[in-house]
């Protein structure tokens, strides 16, 4: 997990009741893995996904459409708030994204949604890679996340340079974007704009720290180096939100 040194807490707004169930669950995962989520917040009070729908989206109807996997109607939804230039973030795509995408998002369970939480204090070029980002989620497909995913691969190409937009450029060319599309994009500045307002709700959900995960009203904070922990935790939240309450006695 990376936390921005100067990062501040923000304020809230209530939560949701029919996501109490899933409060315990987390609260309980939290006391039995402390070692692998570093921070563990429940009842977050705010609610992330109507605070990025106020944005400008990329398209009618659903804006996050283009930078989620999984059914728009899976019981359990999923935002991670994340760094490009993050180690731990890149970790956490690598070695445990792919198996909680096999078993959870494409079996129905579960919707993954990303959200841009550049920590600009400590990761200087994590905002040029994000813009990268979104402008190659403006040309629709796949091509969010074939560029997410080379980004994260190829870190260590582009974290440290001084000017790195070439190279971004070229890493998200090789992912299939069209070149003159992306640095058009780029030029415009619209996806800077978006980036700008992810983090800002994503800042106002709670998350101080990347990456983080919004669960149906908690906030888990770090992520597990293996995907047992976060395969009991959506396992547990997809049984409370699945289960039905038994009937009422007459």
């Amino acid at each position: 997990m990376v936390t921005a040194p100067d990062a501040q807490r923000p304020g809230r707004t209530s939560a949701r009741a029919d996501t109490e169930d899933s409060h315990s669950i987390v609260k309980r995962v939290g006391r039995v893995r402390k070692s692998t989520f570093v921070r563990i917040l429940v009842r977050v009070k705010t609610l992330l996904l109507g605070a990025v729908l106020t944005a400008a989206g990329l398209q009618a109807g659903d804006p996050l459409e283009v930078r989620s996997k999984g059914r728009a109607d899976a019981p359990v939804t999923v935002y991670e708030m994340a760094d490009f230039q993050c180690p731990a973030c890149r970790m956490f795509t690598v070695t445990v994204l792919p198996t909680i995408e096999r078993e959870f998002v494409q079996t129905g369970k579960v919707r993954w949604v990303f959200i841009n939480l550049p920590l600009t204090s400590i990761h200087p070029n994590a905002v040029a890679a994000a813009e990268v980002a979104m402008c190659a989620a403006r040309q629709g497909g796949d091509r969010f996340w074939s560029t997410h995913d080379a980004l994260y691969q190829q870190q260590d190409d582009w974290a440290k340079l001084a000017q790195p937009r070439d190279k971004l450029i070229t890493i998200a060319q090789r992912a299939g974007v069209d070149r003159g599309r992306l640095v058009a994009c780029l030029n415009a500045g619209e996806a800077r704009k978006e980036v700008e307002l992810d983090a800002q709700r994503a800042s106002r959900s709670g998350a101080r720290a990347t990456p983080s995960f919004y669960i149906e009203g908690g906030l888990l904070e770090g992520a597990p180096y293996t995907p047992d922990p976060m395969r009991h935790l959506l396992d547990s939240i997809y049984a409370v939100r699945t289960t039905r309450p038994p009937p009422t006695p007459r």
